[in-house]
């Protein structure tokens, strides 16, 4: 490797040797970070040359990191979760709400509910820009993929704070056929992999006895679908499963499978103007809604 020539490294410099480690690949850091192939290749190179050393081994099974590499993405991942926490710290100083706000929910919340709220919100809050992201998965608030998130949880994450708008009020569901019949033969409806830590999908491996369950699926919009069309018995929301045609509940709800709905922030975020004027509205919204039974009292942190 040629000697050092005193580059001085950039924040750029460490978001790539960073995508490459965690891409373990050009190409994957490439599609990372929106770039082409060759450009991460040419400037990896430039970076190692002026640095004198080699910064990631290239085998046939990928790209892996050598001591000095490490170390630079060990500092980088520092400096990234720095640049979040300004970030946040600076988005919850504004005093207006207007600009960006990122709201992540599942399908079946955004199908049956949010869908009116967002639009009177946005009809309340011209200046504000809703971006909904539709994901089963909870997402990184602290590192801003998103700045609110809407989910149905009995154990939200401590480093967030938010509300209790309600609890959730599941039950089982059959498809509304009158030669459907429901015995120790019957098949379920359950959930994929993704989803299997829920209270919902361990009560359907239980019932099940986990060998009647012949489709699974990771949406509930999915699940409420699959149930209707015939495909077995399962369990789901009773706001979905009451408003999706084809569908008739078997049995009383279930008590507690699956929490209570959340609406939650980062505790940066949470005095931001456009944040709060949607979690206040939002959540109003949320608790005055029939398919939600019981409201309950605010977070103490909030």
């Amino acid at each position: 490797m040629a000697t050092p020539n005193h580059h001085a490294t950039s924040w750029d410099d460490f978001r790539i040797v960073k995508a490459i480690a965690e891409a373990q690949s050009l190409t994957g850091a490439a599609e990372r970070l929106g770039l082409n192939h060759s450009t991460v290749f040419r400037r990896l190179g430039h970076l190692e040359e002026a640095l004198g050393t080699r910064l990631f081994e290239r085998a046939r099974n990928g790209y892996t990191l050598t001591p000095p590499g490490a170390e630079m993405v060990a500092l980088a991942s520092r400096m990234s979760e720095e640049i979040d926490a300004f970030e946040r710290r600076s988005v919850g100083r504004d005093d207006k709400p207007s600009g960006d706000l990122t709201v992540t929910v599942t399908d079946t919340m955004l199908h049956y509910i949010l869908m009116p709220i967002f639009a009177r919100f946005a009809r309340l809050f011209p200046e504000i820009r809703l971006d909904v992201i539709v994901s089963p998965l909870a997402l990184n608030l602290s590192r801003r993929d998103a700045d609110v998130a809407i989910r149905a949880t009995s154990d939200p994450p401590e480093t967030l704070v938010g509300r209790r708008l309600g609890e959730m009020a599941w039950a089982r569901y059959i498809p509304d056929d009158p030669e459907f019949t429901v015995n120790e033969h019957t098949r379920w409806v359950g959930y994929s992999e993704s989803l299997a830590h829920t209270l919902p999908a361990r009560m359907v491996e239980r019932e099940s006895g986990g060998t009647r369950i012949f489709f699974r699926l990771n949406t509930m919009l999915g699940q409420a679908q699959a149930i209707a069309a015939g495909l077995g018995m399962g369990i789901i929301p009773c706001f979905v499963g009451d408003a999706t045609p084809g569908l008739r509940r078997y049995g009383s709800p279930i008590p507690q499978p699956g929490g209570h709905i959340w609406i939650l922030t980062h505790p940066d975020l949470r005095h931001a103007a456009r944040v709060r004027a949607f979690m206040d509205f939002a959540g109003e919204e949320l608790r005055a809604l029939r398919q939600i039974r019981a409201p309950i009292d605010h977070m103490p942190e909030f």
